[in-house]
């Protein structure tokens, strides 16, 4: 099977560029878009329709920091979220308990501003995140490195969305 970097034609790394993604993904789905096949015969159309539908997988897992991670990480037959696969750092665990705590105490009390700039911090911890997993990639860093901080990014992601809900649920 074709990996989705060979597919949009994009350069196998975690650096991509998501203006050629994006070029690359309209042209594809312009190709094989099902209107456009519509005078071809019904097994050309199926294949159609299912090129449009694993185009639009291989753009979604691409465009997202997270998700492209941890495809690269399995094309290495790397699993980041292998349930089995318990270690993680201390530091971290600690982090995440004292993170979600902060949350906690921002909904209890119904801090508005406290859950904005918690947001904003969780952002920020993002972007360190997503450069730290570039720097990694780049200099061919040890894939278990790599894994734990993809495992910490979907946390952080995770963190962010509940606390963007929690304050949706205030205003």
């Amino acid at each position: 099977m074709q990996n989705y970097f060979d597919l949009l034609k994009i350069k196998k790394s975690f650096d991509i560029s998501l203006d050629s993604l994006e070029a690359s993904y309209q042209e594809l789905v312009r190709e094989y878009h099902p209107d456009k096949n519509m005078d071809r015969s019904s097994e050309e159309q199926a294949k159609a329709f299912q090129n449009t539908s694993l185009i639009n997988s291989a753009y979604e897992t691409l465009k997202s920091p997270l998700k492209r991670a941890t495809y690269l990480l399995e094309l290495e037959n790397i699993n980041p979220f292998d349930e089995t696969d318990t270690s993680m750092n201390m530091d971290f665990l600690m982090s995440q308990i004292e993170l979600r705590e902060e949350l906690d105490s921002f909904k209890s009390n119904q801090d508005e501003l406290g859950l904005d700039n918690f947001i904003d911090k969780i952002k920020s911890l993002i972007n360190d995140n997503v450069k730290n997993i570039s720097v990694n990639f780049q200099k061919e860093a040890s894939l278990d490195i790599i894994k734990n901080l993809v495992r910490e990014l979907k946390f952080y992601i995770q963190l962010q969305s509940q606390a963007k809900t929690f304050l949706d649920e205030l205003i």
